[in-house]
């Protein structure tokens, strides 16, 4: 975009209007921080992760000071072409004055661009989005073809073509260059699938996030509107409210004193940055005054003038500067990581003593039974046998699968890795507004100290003439409507109130509405009081503060002296407070009797769930508070100063029922082993009545914080189970704790953190941002896998924190942005669904090897065994391994990743992953010392059998023939004995793909029976098995029946009984399965038990 824009300036010349009041974040962004760059929102792109552009940022900020300095001092910098660094230190934006501002962006400071203007600059300068960054095609090139288990077969192809030659010579045997060639097939077309796979996944996550649009609110022609991010100019005047994500790079022209920026996303500080309108920096990239695109609002409200979009936005020229990504990785890829090694591990150590054992003894004792090459090729096969091939194929279905059955039930995951995170999650830590609660306030209370009124009863005091409660009603509806930043929606200002949008936070919304119910006459209130500063409410002040001018002294409060206003938590204001309102609107002072009446309508209403608020005022003298200064941090610490000595107004009840679904889901996570915490910011009687109402709290006894630090000065355990063990079930032993922000403000050890951690109810109240983090924080050092959900600004720190944040959909930018997963319906219950999903992914994961381990590996190893240390004729060809590996066994584990939830999946612990493995002993014991035993006993006695029948040659015949297998073995030719050996190996090979079947009905499920769990119909149908046995099958028989594979790879038709006999094996070991699955069942806690996968 061109520093100067060719419009003219728009003559906008009507009477100044007051300030507009800020909104704040219960509907305005949403939006998600990984959001792709191609997307349609401003969301920073995922190239943006701290690391890599915090690099970038302050390397650019240190090179555009030294571009300043360079430019002071008349120096040329020796470059080619202008670099980032100079085109920053060409700007002035935060330099200029606001009034030149204006003339520089040609808008209007009352009433911004007009729509002609907006389209005309849409059209020359574009969308606010910042080009993709060009990918690194080579290195994901690379990665297709060398990652994981790829440069396993890389090695083993090599290793067969040198059998070939030059180790094959003077005879090379060109089966070998053939295996060769299959092998780097093989890797290619897995290259191939990995790279349309993440194409594919990538289109559907980029699908799934263009779901979250990102708007803001923009003064144009005069109104407040509400627009897509994507579509700001420059010039116009965005308003930027506590937990919203600033959409482009903006220049303050107006803030409050408190109005700070998170800018670690940037430069990696934790640090929040104080917004200021005055420049506090000549470095355009230091300056206080500037707003830059993908920071964040974290407290205050203030307006900006859009100075760049797009590619010209500070991010936007770092993204041209970085595009690497350094992601931390998640529980289920060290999971698969491990699994590599430990297959890498196996196979190649196996493949090495087969070759010492040849080197050492086969090679002097039988020195013409295997040379060199074909010693290789065996070794080879052996470590390719152990290569789970289509594994990483099922990781990636299994999650793309998962996330898009996520999104249809309105999950969005940021990541497909972070599906499963969920999945292991044993403590859910829930914000209680908007999370537990629907987020619909409205006011029910009233209460002037001595009388307390409801809603209707306001409402008819004011619209009687002689309510003798009149005038106080009328005190408490003008703070209600002026102490507020919320403002209805222009589109929706002739509905009825109730029906209105209100952009602002759910409690500035219920007040506002309330107001307006008593009397629909906000607007003119808003214009008679005019708002000349304000202090917005923060988690840790907790309360919030305005100032308003009368626009003459004939008005309702009878003053035409600056009228302060301040609403918050009754226990904060009620020490700045020296008088009350009494029902007749005469102020009283403030006594001992009337404080404790106070109190006890406090925790009267909290006791019934209400969010209780005071409401007061004063009379400020006019020459006391200039209203304009240009250090808002001074104007702050002025209007902070007056707040004490108030009068109150009165107290409101607010009431914000529990969401519906919650008691269910909180009962739903409890049978799944996960507890759940509420963490708010609430009065602690609130709070633990919307727990009991939820089912967070259960227990008649709560203990508290004197409980713990008692129980830890007398030496008593408060720790009353260990919820680390498999059979303790701390549901049978309910334990209740709740705790409030002053009791984690002591010094709290260790040992008092122990005895926390193993409460299975807790409710954490009145808590700060901090001290939301420190408990994570203190959670997870206690090998607990912590979600965090939340909605608000003073969730963002601990929903970054955890191993998975949960963001509601409707919640603060910051809140998204910091979550890895969103429940874009808000339904608290979804997290129930994303769970199973979580859970769901590991299982079939487990499945899938489970599947791929016996025949892919234990019974293609024992072919080679056998021949070297027994040596009998090779039972299984080289390249009828890597067809069972590569091929037929591709699809059918395929079809495990379609396999539905079992019916004690939520009903199960949660998975502790320090040490519940992907792949453990007790798993690989049911795939080789189970499944594994009976398919490699079963295939070796076919390929005896079929010997036996067919050749007349017996087991025992072949025992230890080593060099004696040749011409005139048994009175036959080298040509006859090959024949029946080709024809051997076919049918071992046809057998195990055939038992597979069996194998791969059984692994279904872990306890329960088939007829539980019936695959053709009810919610266990997976038609997709029976699809997968039947592509299997028929490859199987392409590769035994096609003269090409019969004449290149040596593989020959099978007598028809030898397709008959192999399934009554897999029948016998779906029937062993079942006995085991019957036992368990039957003896639960059993030895058998113990030892089941």
């Amino acid at each position: 975009m061109s520093e100067r824009l060719r419009e003219p300036v728009v003559d906008f010349s009507i009477e100044e209007k007051g300030q507009l009041p800020s909104n704040s974040n219960d509907d305005d962004i949403i939006e998600n921080d990984n959001k792709n760059v191609e997307a349609a929102s401003t969301s920073i792109p995922q190239l943006t992760l701290e690391k890599s552009i915090s690099i970038k940022y302050r390397t650019l900020s240190i090179q555009t000071s030294e571009s300043i300095q360079a430019q002071k001092l008349y120096l040329k910098k020796e470059k080619p072409i202008i670099s980032p660094d100079d085109e920053i230190a060409q700007l002035d934006y935060h330099t200029l004055p606001v009034n030149l501002i204006w003339q520089r962006v040609e808008s209007n400071a009352t009433l911004g661009l007009n729509s002609q203007t907006v389209t005309r600059r849409l059209q020359h300068d574009g969308k606010n989005l910042i080009s993709s960054p060009k990918n690194n095609v080579i290195y994901k090139i690379l990665g297709y073809l060398f990652g994981g288990f790829c440069s396993l077969l890389w090695f083993a192809a090599i290793i067969m073509i040198l059998s070939y030659q030059p180790f094959g010579m003077p005879n090379p045997a060109p089966l070998n260059l053939a295996l060769g060639v299959v092998l780097i097939i093989v890797v290619i077309i897995q290259a191939a699938f990995g790279a349309y796979q993440d194409w594919s996944t990538s289109k559907v996550m980029k699908s799934i996030r263009n779901m979250l649009p990102s708007e803001t609110l923009v003064i144009r022609d005069g109104k407040v509107h509400k627009v897509l991010a994507t579509d700001l100019v420059v010039g116009d005047i965005v308003q930027v409210n506590m937990g919203n994500k600033v959409p482009a790079d903006l220049r303050i022209v107006e803030v409050t004193g408190d109005m700070k920026f998170d800018r670690s996303i940037l430069t990696g500080e934790n640090a929040p940055v104080t917004a200021t309108v005055e420049a506090t920096d000549e470095n355009y990239l230091e300056t206080k005054n500037i707003a830059l695109l993908g920071t964040h609002c974290t407290n205050g409200t203030g307006k900006g003038v859009v100075v760049a979009t797009g590619d010209n936005t500070v991010f936007g020229r770092i993204a041209k500067l970085s595009s690497a990504t350094d992601s931390e990785t998640t529980i289920l890829q060290r999971e698969i990581t491990r699994f590599v090694l430990v297959i890498a591990a196996l196979s190649i150590s196996t493949g090495v003593i087969l070759m010492i054992l040849w080197a050492t003894w086969l090679r002097v004792t039988y020195p013409g039974f295997l040379n060199l090459s074909g010693m290789l090729v065996n070794a080879i096969s052996v470590i390719v046998a152990f290569v789970p091939e289509g594994m990483p194929v099922c990781v990636t279905l299994c999650l793309t699968l998962i996330a898009k059955r996520s999104f249809r039930q309105k999950i969005l995951c940021k990541t497909l890795p972070v599906v499963e995170t969920l999945g292991c999650v044993s403590i859910i830590c829930s914000d209680k507004t908007g999370t537990l609660t629907e987020n619909k306030m409205f006011v029910n209370n009233v209460s002037f100290v001595t009388k307390e009124m409801k809603t209707q009863e306001c409402k008819d005091a004011l619209s009687s003439t002689d309510h003798p409660e009149k005038k106080a009603v009328r005190i408490l509806q003008l703070t209600a409507c002026l102490c507020n930043a919320a403002v209805f929606d222009p589109a929706s200002i002739n509905l009825p109130v109730y029906e209105r949008v209100v952009n602002g936070d759910p409690t500035d919304s219920g007040l506002l509405r309330f107001s307006e119910n008593l009397k629909e006459s906000t607007t003119a209130d808003r214009l008679e009081f005019k708002t000349i500063y304000q202090v917005p409410f923060n988690s840790k002040n907790k309360f919030a503060i305005t100032i308003h001018r009368p626009s003459d002294e004939y008005n309702d409060l009878e003053t035409s002296q600056l009228v302060f206003f301040c609403k918050g938590a009754p226990e904060v204001l009620m020490e700045h407070c020296s008088s009350y309102l009494q029902p007749d609107g005469n102020e009283k002072m403030l006594d001992h009797e009337s404080k404790g009446l106070l109190e006890s309508i406090q925790d009267s209403w909290s006791r019934n769930g209400q969010r209780v608020l005071l409401l007061a005022k004063k009379i400020i003298p006019t020459y006391m508070f200039p209203g304009k200064s240009k250090n808002d941090v001074e104007m702050t610490n002025l209007a902070l100063s007056f707040n004490k000595n108030l009068c109150i107004v009165g107290l409101v009840g607010i009431v914000d029922p529990p969401r519906a679904e919650i008691p269910e889901v909180v009962r739903r996570c409890r049978r799944a082993g996960v507890r759940i915490f509420m963490v708010t910011g609430d009065y602690s009687l609130t709070a633990e009545t919307i727990a009991r109402q939820c089912g967070i709290l259960t227990s008649n006894k709560v203990d508290n914080i004197d409980d713990i630090i008692e129980a830890d000065k007398s030496g008593t355990s408060m720790i009353r189970q260990s919820l680390d063990t498999e059979e303790d079930d701390y549901q049978k032993n309910i334990n209740s704790l709740v705790l409030t922000g002053k009791d984690l403000s002591q010094n709290l050890t260790p040992k008092h953190w122990d005895a926390i951690a193993n409460y299975s109810e807790i409710v954490f109240a009145r808590t700060t941002p901090e001290q939301k983090l420190k408990i994570v924080t203190e959670l997870q050092h206690r090998d607990n896998v912590i979600g965090v959900t939340g909605d608000g600004v003073n969730d963002a720190p601990a929903l970054k924190q955890a191993n998975i944040g949960i963001a509601m959909g409707s919640g603060s930018d910051l809140a998204i942005a910091a979550g890895n997963m969103v429940l874009l319906d808000n339904n608290f219950a979804s997290i129930i669904v994303a769970m199973e999903n979580g859970r769901l992914v590991f299982d079939n994961l487990k499945k899938v090897i489970l599947y791929l381990l016996p025949a892919g590996s234990w019974s293609e190893m024992w072919p080679v065994v056998v021949n070297v240390l027994l040596g009998t004729p090779l039972p299984l060809s080289a390249f009828l391994m890597i067809v069972i590996c590569c091929v037929t066994d591709i699809f059918p584990s395929l079809s495990l990743t379609h396999e539905k939830a079992e019916s004690d999946l939520m009903l199960r612990k949660p998975r502790r992953a320090s040490r519940d493995h992907l792949v453990n002993v007790k798993l690989l014991l049911q795939a080789y010392g189970f499944i594994g035993i009976m398919e490699m006993l079963f295939a070796h006695w076919m390929f005896f059998t079929y010997l036996s029948i067919y050749g007349g040659i017996t087991f025992r015949d072949t025992l230890f023939a080593y060099n004696n297998w040749g011409d005139g073995f048994m009175g036959k030719t080298m040509d006859e004995l090959n024949e029946l050996n080709y024809t051997g190996q076919s049918v071992y090979f046809i057998t195990l793909v055939i038992m597979q079947f069996g194998n791969l009905l059984s692994i279904r499920t872990r306890r329960r029976s088939i007829f539980q769990a019936n695959p053709f119909s009810g919610p266990s149908k997976n038609l997709y098995l029976f699809g997968g046995m039947f592509i299997s099958l028929i490859t199987a028989l392409i590769i035994l029946h096609v003269p090409f594979f019969n004449n290149v790879f040596y593989t020959r038709p099978v007598p028809i009984q030898f397709y008959f006999i192999p399934l009554g094996f897999a029948a016998f070991i779906f029937v062993m399965d079942e006995m085991r699955k019957l036992l368990v069942r039957t003896y639960p806690k059993s030895f058998l038990d113990k030892l089941a996968w």
